[in-house]
């Protein structure tokens, strides 16, 4: 799991995907976090990604940087509390300006049943399931 979300902050960006009915949703995104032994993202309750992930947690995301991709599927439970969001908001400190972990807004998802695979088009792909 840690080498999941180093390669996801050494990406700053990931692309997670969300279903809305039968309509696939894609979006930017830019935290991961390990708290209490689980890789964390954030959100806001406002968002159309958070009532996406209420309805269907299933989704996947992508990253890619110097020559390799990762995927990462599963389903992403929400935890919703407040220390868990805290930890998120520490680890990054830019959200603060928009957020705060009892504001009744910021909301954290974990990965439950996740499977993740780091390719690239020169070597075999590795799978790290948690």
């Amino acid at each position: 799991m840690e080498e999941v979300e180093k390669f996801l902050k050494e990406s700053e960006t990931y692309y997670l995907a969300t279903v809305e009915g039968d309509q696939p949703r894609v979006r930017p995104f830019g935290t991961a976090h390990i708290f209490e032994g689980k890789l964390y993202i954030q959100t806001s309750k406002k968002k159309d990604v958070s009532k996406q992930l209420h309805a269907n947690p299933k989704a996947e995301l992508c990253a890619f940087k110097g020559g390799e991709w990762i995927r990462v599927a599963g389903e992403l439970v929400e935890d919703d509390r407040v220390e868990a969001r805290q930890s998120m908001l520490d680890a990054y400190s830019g959200l603060k300006k928009m957020y705060a972990a009892d504001d009744d807004n910021t909301e954290v998802f974990y990965f439950k049943n996740c499977v993740a695979t780091i390719g690239s088009f020169t070597h075999e792909p590795k799978v790290i399931k948690f």
